[in-house]
């Protein structure tokens, strides 16, 4: 899924999403349907889509919480979030066709897939986990 069609996906399902400017964090979503993006703290188009991905994410899956939570608690919320982005950037059956055409490095799939290299690692360590689970 490109940034752009990010974008769309988010404004389908009736998710606001605005550049916001915010003192610390890069972004948030809130409940409401609402994600805020601090742009200028983004250096490359791949980061934004990632973030965008991520709070997508907590807002397709309802993992909200309180920046006061417990960590338990937090990591929960922030794995579901992560989760969702790696099943939407990366889909299972699109990354074993890029493998089976050769591409596989982690920066090569990382190109393939416009996400950052750290991103595609840990995506690939989740559908590798899956796979071994299964």
């Amino acid at each position: 899924m490109t940034l752009d069609e990010l974008y769309i996906y988010a404004e389908d399902r009736e998710i606001e999403v605005d550049d916001f400017s915010m003192r610390e964090l890069v972004s948030a979503s809130f409940p409401e349907g609402w994600i805020a993006i601090d742009t200028k703290k983004i250096k490359t188009k791949a980061e934004e889509k990632i973030t965008l991905a991520h709070e997508v994410g907590h807002c397709e899956t309802g993992s909200f919480y309180n920046i006061h939570s417990p960590y338990d608690l937090r990591e929960k919320h922030e794995r579901r979030a992560n989760v969702w982005s790696y099943k939407t950037l990366i889909p299972h059956e699109e990354l074993l066709a890029a493998v089976k055409q050769g591409i596989t490095e982690i920066w090569e799939l990382a190109e393939y897939f416009d996400v950052p290299c750290e991103f595609m690692q840990k995506a690939a360590e989740y559908w590798r986990q899956i796979e071994m689970a299964g």
